[in-house]
């Protein structure tokens, strides 16, 4: 009994200067403060997950590009993206709340500035949540096809999307340190998985592709003619997977040593991430046995075909499930961050029906509401794939060209507003500006980069919507800006007490 008091008083300890520096930032702490520094980098390795990003646009990076942009275009987006990450760190430093993108933002730019930044965030974390688990339930119909001969037509994949939603909000309803546990794990099954992936189809085949073929070929199977437009928009393998490390700034309010922890996180998540994901698209584009077999695949994703020509039927399962489980991973994860947003957007009055949506279980911490709503969201937007082939290259779009502008816009003002930025303890120091700078200008690029077709002739059938959806969510921000926004959004300018209202907590 000793032990057990002498700990809750140690851990008690460590959260109440984060706690009183939430206060100075003018929120009441009412989410549970569990989750460690390993636990805050797990979330964001676990979203950026090279075993959904990868494995889930392979098949994409065949079509626009090849081998060659795949490598090189991991290379280089990699190094802007860390220019993105440290920029997006200093600025979690400073400001460490569930809001993330969106407060920071607000403090640097204000209302307007943080209101629009929150709307496109919100649009990000769905479409990565979509994006994710509709990945995975298609290399779970691959799977099943291996095994029953199950046909992946597209009501069936949103049959069993539909089913890994359901599962990730029924997970993200038990508390954070489940959230956090399955963080932990999730990290070193993906590393165990890239590296039993990538040893397996390194030792096992006979036959091996040249490097002149994995760093040299190029492939355009787009309908566009010019290269240089292809090898563009084949970027979008690595950009879309090197998302989601704001995962470490959302859950900053169940962090210990937050304004430290979150911003490592993110840095973090991005390393391991970017030197993982390289070996893991190496190794499957050495043990590709036909280009043309593995594209046109029966399974319906590329990276299983790998897999059955180099291992046979039964080393393929074997891999695949590997790939499901890092998958279902990473989408318990993304659903964690993306309620975590929505309760907090909610928690000052920018949804609508906010106080539904920023309600908070009084025994497990959570916000039950904003998990459901953030779920079912992504469900409505993964509803065109029962249609449109391309619909999922456009959900993964809809990811990039919405979060990605919300990682630039605090780093923008940061940099514009210099002499306003108070820095926290993990900061750039003279190196601010600079990276601010560059990482700035690479969201410019990569956001009108996506939101251009991507297959040629454009139909309807392979239209990219991701443009409708980003002018639809701002023109619904605009909307409700005017009708409700500018009186019901309230983020604190300075600290006072919010624990008379609670936020509606709801005792069960």
């Amino acid at each position: 009994m000793f032990r057990l008091a002498q700990h809750r008083r140690s851990a008690r300890s460590h959260r109440a200067p984060d706690d009183a520096y939430l206060r100075e930032l003018g929120y009441e702490p009412v989410l549970t403060r569990r989750m460690g520094p390993f636990g805050n980098f797990a979330i964001s390795f676990s979203v950026i997950s090279v075993l959904s990003g990868c494995m889930t646009l392979y098949g994409f990076g065949l079509t626009t590009g090849g081998p060659a942009v795949m490598m090189w275009g991991w290379i280089a987006v990699g190094v802007m993206v860390m220019f993105v990450g440290a920029g997006l760190a200093e600025v979690t430093s400073a400001y460490p709340t569930s809001g993330a993108l969106y407060f920071q933002a607000e403090k640097l730019g204000g209302r307007k500035a943080g209101w629009y930044t929150g709307w496109l965030n919100l649009l990000g974390l769905l479409g990565a949540i979509a994006g994710i688990d509709y990945g995975a339930a298609q290399f779970t119909a691959a799977l099943l096809n291996l095994q029953f001969g199950f046909e992946p037509t597209a009501g069936k994949t949103m049959a069993i999307y539909l089913i890994i939603l359901a599962l990730h909000a029924s997970l993200n309803l038990f508390g954070v340190r489940l959230v956090s546990i399955l963080n932990s794990i999730s990290v070193w099954w993906h590393l165990a998985g890239v590296a039993l992936i990538v040893g397996v189809l390194a030792l096992v085949p006979a036959h091996h592709q040249s490097p002149g073929f994995v760093f040299g070929s190029f492939a355009n199977h787009t309908g566009w003619s010019s290269p240089l437009y292809v090898t563009a928009i084949g970027l979008l393998l690595a950009q879309y997977t090197f998302s989601g490390y704001d995962a470490s700034a959302h859950l900053s309010e169940e962090t210990t040593n937050a304004q430290v922890s979150a911003s490592r996180g993110i840095m973090r998540a991005i390393t391991w991430s970017w030197a993982a994901g390289f070996a893991l698209l190496a190794g499957l584009t050495f043990a590709i046995q036909d280009y043309a077999a593995t594209r046109a695949t029966a399974t319906g994703v590329p990276p299983a075909q790998i897999f059955l020509d180099a291992l046979g039927v039964a080393g393929a399962k074997a891999l695949l499930l590997v790939v499901i489980v890092a998958q279902l991973f990473c989408g318990n994860a993304e659903t964690a961050a993306a309620s975590r947003m929505v309760f907090a957007f909610s928690r000052d009055g920018a949804l609508p029906g906010s106080g539904l949506w920023r309600r908070v279980h009084e025994r497990t911490g959570t916000p039950r509401n904003a998990v459901w709503l953030a779920v079912g969201a992504a469900a409505l937007l993964a509803a065109p794939s029962l249609y449109s082939p391309s619909a999922y290259a456009a959900i993964t779009s809809i990811n990039v060209i919405g979060i990605t502008p919300a990682y630039a816009i605090p780093i923008y003002l940061r940099v514009k507003h210099r002499a306003r930025f108070r820095p926290g303890p993990w900061n750039l120091g003279r190196w601010g500006v600079t990276v601010g700078v560059v990482a700035v200008a690479w969201v410019v690029f990569v956001t009108v980069l996506f939101c251009l077709p991507q297959t040629s002739p454009v139909s309807v059938g392979t239209f990219n919507y991701a443009p409708v959806a980003l002018i639809a969510v701002l023109v619904l921000a605009w909307a409700w800006w005017r009708a409700a926004g500018k009186r019901a959004y309230d983020v604190p300018s300075r600290s006072f007490d919010r624990s008379t209202d609670r936020f509606d907590q709801e005792i069960v």
